[in-house]
């Protein structure tokens, strides 16, 4: 009976190791599927440094398609960093410049140098032309304007130290030399023309005196029309667009001399230095040349005056306005200026 009874039982022991032989075969399966479905979402991966640096192109490659642009444009907190950063940037440029600024306030004053066979000290009444040629409206005493400076000192060849030094100065006082006419020959008769009293600063000097180039003298009238518009000069005019009578300032003061008389206002001023009363070409042989009046006493080099004639606002418009008339300072005299139209 025992005996019957295990034959009876054994299709069914067989029949379960199967059933479990099964079980484990699809539980397997099923783990092996989950494995890899998760080895393939970038969504439940974890990844190490080097899987993230192996990602980092195929996110650039998605940014050049047009859905991609959005995801790479600058966002207020980019910009807002990228602000942020070059403040940093110049607040510490300010600060390394700061020493600079304070040997610029020094030699402004006291830079020693000749030009025109005279000594000269600092370099103060220089300023707005300064400013106008490294293109800064910056206090010379500023970091701002050291740090302006030393770009155009880089652009101009020299050491971008930010310090307006000797080697500088040369180097601007060459530039404004430069712009002046090369021209000295005398004028031709046939050239010269005997401008209006009215146009004089001075309406009682005698014909000989008022004579001047006829191309100068018509831009001359041109500029000061213009300067005439200009509200904030507050010019004196008459109903046709003339200086009055009563105004002084953009007034004639000198034009054309002859050689004679350039050779009598040196005898007047033995100490005017060639800076001042050039001897055998001056500008003023040609008619092209015109002192104009700016301010203080009109053709005094004294520093005092010069720094009064600098600060006008005269003084100011034409160092800015001049060159579209074709005019062109003489940067020792606010008051000089000469006639170099553009070929």
């Amino acid at each position: 009976m025992t005996k019957s009874k295990g034959h009876a039982l054994l299709p069914f022991k067989s029949f379960a190791v199967i059933l479990m032989i099964i079980a484990a075969a699809t539980f397997s399966g099923c783990v092996q599927s989950e494995s890899s479905l998760s080895s393939s979402s970038p969504a439940t991966q974890t990844p190490s440094p080097k899987s993230s640096q192996t990602v980092r192109p195929l996110m650039a490659a998605a940014t050049t398609t047009p859905a991609a642009t959005p995801a790479i444009s600058a966002t207020p907190q980019a910009t807002n960093d990228t602000a942020t950063q070059q403040a940093s940037l110049e607040a510490a440029t300010s600060s390394a410049l700061a020493p600079n600024a304070k040997q610029n306030i020094a030699l402004m004053e006291n830079l020693e140098w000749t030009f025109g066979g005279k000594q000269q000290r600092g370099w103060r009444i220089y300023v707005p032309l300064i400013s106008l040629l490294i293109e800064t409206e910056a206090g010379a005493d500023t970091n701002e304007f050291a740090a302006i400076l030393a770009r155009w000192q880089k652009s101009a060849g020299l050491a971008p130290s930010g310090v307006l030094d000797n080697s500088t100065l040369s180097a601007m006082v060459s530039t404004w030399q430069s712009r002046r006419s090369r021209n000295r020959a005398a004028a031709e008769s046939a050239q010269i023309i005997t401008a209006p009293p009215s146009d004089f600063y001075d309406p009682s000097r005698p014909d000989e005196l008022r004579q001047v180039d006829r191309a100068t003298h018509e831009a001359y009238k041109r500029m000061v029309a213009a300067a005439i518009a200009e509200r904030s000069l507050n010019l004196a005019a008459t109903p046709n667009g003339e200086l009055a009578p009563k105004e002084r300032f953009l007034k004639i003061v000198s034009a054309y001399r002859s050689r004679a008389y350039q050779e009598k206002l040196r005898r007047e001023q033995p100490d005017a230095g060639r800076a001042a009363l050039a001897v055998n070409n001056s500008p003023h042989f040609t008619g092209r040349a015109l002192d104009i009046y700016v301010g203080g006493e009109p053709v005094e080099t004294k520093d005092p005056n010069r720094l009064i004639q600098v600060g006008t606002p005269h003084y100011r418009w034409l160092i800015r306005n001049a060159a579209r008339f074709g005019f062109h300072p003489y940067f020792y005299e606010p008051w000089h200026w000469e006639y170099k139209p553009q070929q």
